[in-house]
């Protein structure tokens, strides 16, 4: 939404009165950017980075700020700082005054976003999609801070300090917002010297002579990627990590058959798909926040970038 400029005035004149209401207009403001950042990330020490200042310092502005509003408007839990019932009140507004700030700005810098945005996500997806993406992202405001965090796990119930979680199949999650970003296939790859090598698989039951390079079996933890080897015959394993970055450098060194996604395969030449017509195992990514961080405006245009769209620069 933006704003025409009869309501950038109104709202001036509107954030005008309610400052001078309270004793000390910086502090407060300062307050309202504070209180947005925890709620938002759900760590004092992550909104406090975020900000670049000190987490004791957060404490005290979101205090003020609370002293000023006559009740609290974060309260802690067993996952991190949770908004409270007037806090969700108090957080529409702070919103609003946020973007009315973010149009003033815009006059002068052209739309560009700022401030930082933090995004965990599997390996795969960090290394071949996310990274190019948000680095696009930063080329078009080179305002904005990104920390992407590699982890290959269930989408956790309790999210603090990241903005974005992305995660392998749609999850179930409480007080938090899911969204898909992309479909994605598991295929069968190998050289073709080791196919010239060790013979080409004419079905599924020709890969019991063939090792695979996947997982770690007892330490796969999403089920959508353990799911992937149910199709396929008993296999001596070739490689097996954690990582697929390991899974790819085996399969290209000839050390067997790999699984891999489609998408970390695609320029690569040295390899070929294995019974294309016989093998495919389809995925999702799906990204995870925290209500109030998904409302944000940078981490709405880190979703669009992460999801394959251009995003906005204005």
């Amino acid at each position: 939404m933006r704003f025409c400029q009869a309501e950038l005035h109104l709202v001036c004149a509107y954030m005008h009165t309610v400052v001078m209401k309270w004793d000390g207009a910086a502090q407060h403001l300062d307050g309202i950017v504070a209180f947005l950042a925890v709620a938002r990330l759900g760590r004092l020490t992550a909104a406090a980075e975020s900000i670049g200042v000190n987490h004791s310092t957060i404490s005290r502005r979101i205090a003020a700020l609370e002293t000023s509003l006559g009740g609290r408007l974060l309260v802690r839990t067993q996952g991190g700082w949770e908004v409270t019932e007037q806090g969700r009140q108090a957080l529409g507004a702070a919103e609003r005054i946020e973007e009315a700030l973010a149009e003033l700005a815009a006059d002068s810098s052209s739309g560009r976003l700022t401030g930082m945005v933090r995004v965990s996500a599997p390996e795969a997806f960090a290394s071949w999609l996310a990274t190019p993406a948000l680095a696009q992202l930063q080329n078009d405001h080179p305002d904005v801070s990104v920390e992407l965090v590699s982890a290959t796990q269930r989408a956790r119930q309790y999210r603090t300090g990241l903005d974005l979680e992305v995660v392998v199949g749609r999850p179930h999650v409480h007080r938090a917002e899911a969204s898909w970003l992309r479909d994605y296939s598991l295929n069968l790859y190998a050289t073709r010297s080791y196919l010239q090598r060790s013979g080409t698989p004419r079905s599924l039951v020709d890969l019991g002579e063939h090792r695979l390079n996947y997982y770690v079996e007892s330490m796969l933890a999403i089920d959508d990627l353990d799911r992937a080897t149910e199709r396929l015959p008993p296999m001596p394993r070739g490689i097996a990590s954690t990582s697929v970055h390991s899974h790819l450098a085996a399969t290209l060194t000839g050390s067997g058959i790999g699984l891999l996604p489609d998408f970390a395969v695609a320029d690569e030449p040295r390899l070929m798909r294995v019974l294309p017509d016989e093998f495919s195992w389809r995925l999702s990514y799906w990204a995870v926040g925290r209500q109030e961080a998904v409302r944000n405006p940078l981490v709405q245009q880190a979703y669009v970038a992460l999801r394959g769209d251009r995003p906005t620069t204005g």
